[in-house]
């Protein structure tokens, strides 16, 4: 006789898929924590028919009217949207503690309260703390609702009750369901969560937005299945001591994902900035040695930006390399360029280098407009008023050209810039700005090559 075999329980990572015969806490795949559950026995290999929800039909017969975004009021997040705010369609806004998402939705929710009933529901305040930052806000309606609630259960109830056309749940993770244990905020809750409110969502023809944790590195907390079951991923970011607020789409299914909105953080609200490039440029008139403008990319947006550095001699035997807003080890490439191929003597110097208004330049376009603002305080010669400087610089000293490179140069020509000084070859000549074609960082820094006389006052 022969026995027939037990089946085997087999735990699968809800993360990545990876299987095991028994239970760990971490998957061995993904490194992911308390992602792993029981798979139970394998999925039968067919599947008996079952009445569908409505039938297929040619796609050229499907109306797209149900489907077209609808604007929030805030032009910066339509941008960043695609338009607007899609019936049925679910977003994801995420941000670190105190960046602005409450203030940010508070202020869409009660804009959308003139055009029908929206349901705000928060479980991290009360209603009435929420009534007191929106009359800060001057965010009041009559069609604007508000609950606190931690149950998805009920939840549903007030959705019944309300009808809304726009949803807000402040914020997903301290939502529960009670048909599944665990805690609110784990992975079990957040995916059961998540998939009665899209579920919510889809059938009824409700735009809602789901506010998000992140953990420490800046990513979504949660599983990764949250990510993909939305339709719209926004992250909004900002330094804590800075006015400026950026709103990034990171997954969009209605529009790009290379489009940034802008906002300026005030004591009344957040408020658009259609043209953000004044907040990175000092109000100086006379020119002063360390200072090159640049113009950085954000998505598909030019922004005007100003680093600054400061060259000092130092008696102490290992001189200081601060940075505020730059990437350090690229600084430190570039005073190392500057040093080996443009013999500049910066071993006995202290740098320090920062942007103006807070704002992060990552991107190489800046290396330049870097490397010129060192050169021009090392030999205290200040630049030319109305240059901005775009360009990667290479190890071997040269300059090589960047994305986007007309779009930059006609940024800067809109706002005044007359010179520009650009990788060769740039192609043709932008009206109203001149342009300085440059291979080597040497030609660049012909700017700044000379050394102010000594005695002036």
């Amino acid at each position: 006789m022969t026995m027939a075999k037990a089946a085997k329980t087999t735990f699968r990572c809800t993360e990545c898929g990876w299987s095991t015969l028994k239970w760990v806490g971490r998957c061995g795949e993904c490194q992911a924590w308390g992602t792993v559950d029981e798979a139970g026995s394998p999925a039968p290999t067919s599947v008996a028919p079952a009445p569908v929800s409505s039938r297929a039909r040619p796609i050229t017969e499907i109306s797209v009217e149900t489907a077209e975004a609808v604007p929030t009021g805030i032009d910066e997040l339509d941008r960043v949207l695609g338009g607007g705010a899609v019936p049925g369609g679910v977003v994801l806004l995420a941000g670190e503690p105190g960046v602005g998402k409450s203030t940010l939705l508070l202020e869409v929710a009660a804009m959308r309260a003139s055009s029908g009933p929206v349901l705000y529901v928060t479980g991290e305040e009360s209603t009435g703390q929420v009534r007191l930052r929106a009359e800060r806000l001057g965010a009041l309606a009559d069609t604007l609702y508000l609950a606190a609630e931690t149950s998805i259960a009920s939840l549903v109830s007030h959705v019944d009750a309300v009808a809304p056309q726009f949803l807000v749940v402040d914020s997903v993770q301290t939502m529960a369901s009670p048909d599944v244990a665990g805690v609110p905020g784990g992975v079990t809750q957040i995916r059961q969560v998540a998939g009665a409110l899209i579920q919510i969502a889809k059938e009824r023809g409700i735009a809602t937005v789901l506010v998000g944790h992140v953990t420490k590195d800046g990513s979504i907390a949660g599983p990764r299945l949250l990510e993909h079951l939305v339709d719209v991923v926004l992250h909004f970011e900002g330094e804590r001591h800075s006015q400026l607020r950026l709103l990034r789409a990171v997954k969009n299914r209605y529009g790009p994902t290379d489009e940034i909105g802008c906002f300026e953080l005030t004591e009344f609200g957040l408020m658009g900035l259609p043209d953000p490039s004044g907040l990175f440029l000092t109000g100086r008139t006379d020119p002063v040695p360390g200072t090159c403008i640049s113009v950085t990319l954000e998505g598909r947006r030019p922004l005007i930006t100003e680093v600054q550095a400061l060259v000092a001699p130092t008696p102490l035997p290992a001189p200081r390399r601060a940075t505020s807003g730059l990437d350090t080890s690229r600084v430190n490439m570039i005073l190392a360029v500057l040093e080996k191929r443009n013999r500049m003597r910066l071993a006995n110097m202290d740098v320090y280098a920062s942007t103006v208004g807070g704002v992060r330049l990552n991107e190489p376009a800046t290396d330049l407009a870097l490397a010129i603002a060192v050169g021009s305080s090392h030999n205290d010669v200040a630049l030319p008023v109305g240059l901005v400087a775009i360009g990667e610089v290479g190890l071997a000293g040269d300059v090589r050209t960047v994305t986007g490179i007309r779009r930059r140069v006609t940024e800067a020509q809109r706002l005044g810039f007359t010179q520009a000084v650009v990788p060769k070859p740039f192609g043709d000549p932008v009206p109203g700005i001149r342009t300085h074609e440059v291979e080597e960082l040497s030609e660049a820094l012909v700017h700044v090559s000379t050394r102010r006389a000594q005695g002036r006052d």
